[in-house]
């Protein structure tokens, strides 16, 4: 998917909401388990309900590769699911992978090539020979970390080194890689008032935003700092949407909890 078509979609449902798709057994409705794959069902189920209020999904692969080949294979049903019903959404394999040259090129293809997700977030600590072999890729996004919303975020990220914090010089740095117009950055909604400041190095780069909702990041915050010509903005709930509801109408529950937030979304572009 190329950016200009993430922008038509935008525009067209009003929306920039990412939906993650992060599932655990032990908060998915009881009677889910007695399905033959109990992780696709309900992540088909949530998808159906939700994708006409929705522009991204977003499964953090921890959840799946913690079930093992099941796991793996749950999450290969929920992008082909994806890719064959709902194209027009924006795909991401929160991965956080990163590591040098060949190594990066194979987690590259497996995400990009073999499950055909449309990015998948890296982490930039080892510099740019193990960010570039995802870059490669045509018309496929890779998305950085640049602040994260957790709290040990400060252990690191905004340190100030030679003067300036450690996130902007990431931010800085990563424009002169190759293919860097394929890069998106993470920025947690808990930083809000640090995105003024990323844009002034990144002003036309998409931000995927964690944190709105279950982490307490607020939306009209990050929008008034984050907001560009072209939206550039991705925000993603996760526990405040998929697990709305524990009961039979939890797909109906996500999708009102998906609707309060398109209509707020809305409002915003709206002004």
């Amino acid at each position: 998917m190329t950016t200009q078509e993430l922008v038509a979609q935008i525009h067209e449902k009003q929306s920039f909401l990412c939906i993650g798709l992060d599932v655990d057994l032990n908060k998915i409705p009881k009677h889910l388990l007695d399905k033959e794959d109990p992780i696709f069902e309900f992540n088909k189920a949530i998808i159906d309900a939700t994708h006409h209020l929705a522009v991204a999904y977003k499964p953090n692969t921890a959840f799946y590769e913690a079930y093992g080949i099941k796991g793996w294979k749950s999450l290969e049903k929920t992008i082909t699911y994806l890719n064959a019903n709902y194209p027009e959404v924006f795909t991401i394999a929160d991965a956080k992978r990163g590591d040098i040259g060949n190594t990066s090129t194979m987690y590259a293809k497996a995400f990009f090539e073999d499950l055909e997700f449309d990015s998948v977030t890296v982490a930039p600590y080892m510099g740019k020979d193990s960010v570039e072999p995802f870059l490669a890729f045509e018309n496929k996004h890779t998305i950085l970390l640049a602040l994260t919303s957790n709290q040990g975020a400060f252990d690191f990220q905004t340190k100030n080194v030679e003067g300036k914090e450690l996130y902007k010089q990431v931010l800085e740095v990563s424009k002169s890689y190759k293919n860097s117009k394929n890069l998106m950055y993470v920025v947690g909604a808990t930083k809000a008032e640090f995105i003024g400041e990323i844009r002034k190095i990144i002003p036309d780069s998409f931000l995927l935003v964690p944190g709105v909702g279950a982490q307490g990041g607020n939306l009209q915050e990050v929008c008034r700092y984050g907001l560009n010509d072209q939206v550039g903005l991705l925000i993603n709930s996760s526990r405040g949407i998929i697990y709305a509801s524990d009961g039979a109408d939890y797909a109906k529950a996500a999708a009102e909890k998906a609707l309060e937030l398109q209509k707020q979304m809305e409002n915003i572009l709206k002004s």
